[in-house]
Formats: structure tokens, C-alpha cells, sequence
């Protein structure tokens, strides 16, 4: 699991690259055709890894609920992100990865309730889990390179 977790780490480093290279406009510029932004999709992969690892272990998360409710899936930027929603989000990119290496190693992910994504891999474990959540990321950031052209 050592590597899932370097993967994840330069994962967040390019996404931590978004945030300080673009301004606070083009991260909340949702391009025609798209239906969110840059701030939005690295909001979500936040909200999604702490999903994915921890609410489906059935331990609490380690960023406030009012933040998965901004960011789940199905929602949409609702209002532009300020700059301290865009530092607060810089923290969580790595505050949370270095957390769930520092409780899987604790051997803290104890329980797993099977969960199976909208593309249909199905997670039986933590394990899973993690490497599902850096195909997730890499998904979104595909979208971002994307979007990053029309802005």
C-alpha cells in the first residue's frame, strides 16, 4: 500500500499545483459544456477520499460535514469559492491523505461496508478502497486539464 499512497501524494501535489498557479476567477469559471470547475473538482476528491476510506469504514471524517455537502457527488458549484474556501481545501489535499496513511497503518480501517462505484468496481475493503480512490482522482483530473484549456 506504500506506493497507493506516493500515487496519491503526487495525485494532490498536481492538483495543489491548480490552486496556486490559477487565479481565484479562472478556479471558479465553469467553461459552457462543463457543469463544475476547477476548485469544485478538487473539492470533490477531498470529499470522495474521505467517503471512500472513512465513512465507509465507519469512522468519522476528517473534514466538516458542511464540506461534503458542497462537494458530494451530484452537486454543482453553487457560488463562487473564496480565496480562504481555496486555502482551506490546499490544506485538506494533503492534511487527509497523511492522516489515512498514518490510521491504515494503524490498522484503524478495522470494518468495510462493500460499496460499488458508478463504474461499477466494487470495494470489499480498505485496500480497495485506495487504489479505486486514485483512479477517481486521476478521472478528475483529467477533467480539470480539460477544462483548464477553456478558461
Amino acid at each position: 500500500m506504500h506506493q497507493a499512497f506516493d500515487i496519491t501524494r503526487t495525485s494532490r501535489k498536481v492538483l495543489a499545483s491548480f490552486l496556486q498557479d490559477y487565479t481565484l476567477e479562472q478556479l471558479n469559471k465553469t467553461p459552457s459544456g462543463f457543469s463544475n470547475n476547477l476548485i469544485w473538482n478538487i473539492g470533490h476528491i477531498v470529499v470522495v477520499q474521505q467517503i471512500l476510506t472513512y465513512k465507509l469504514s465507519g469512522l468519522s471524517m476528517h473534514i466538516p460535514d458542511s464540506f461534503v455537502e458542497k462537494y458530494k457527488r451530484g452537486t454543482r458549484p453553487e457560488q463562487d469559492a473564496t480565496q480562504a474556501e481555496v486555502d482551506e481545501i490546499l490544506s485538506y489535499l494533503f492534511q487527509t491523505i497523511n492522516q489515512t496513511k498514518t490510521d491504515y497503518n494503524a490498522q484503524a480501517f478495522k470494518n468495510y461496508q462493500e460499496f460499488t462505484s458508478q463504474v461499477g468496481f466494487t470495494m470489499r475493503t480498505i485496500e480497495d478502497a485506495i487504489s479505486f480512490n486514485y483512479y477517481h482522482e486521476a478521472l478528475h483530473l483529467g477533467i480539470m486539464m480539460q477544462i483548464r484549456k477553456l478558461i
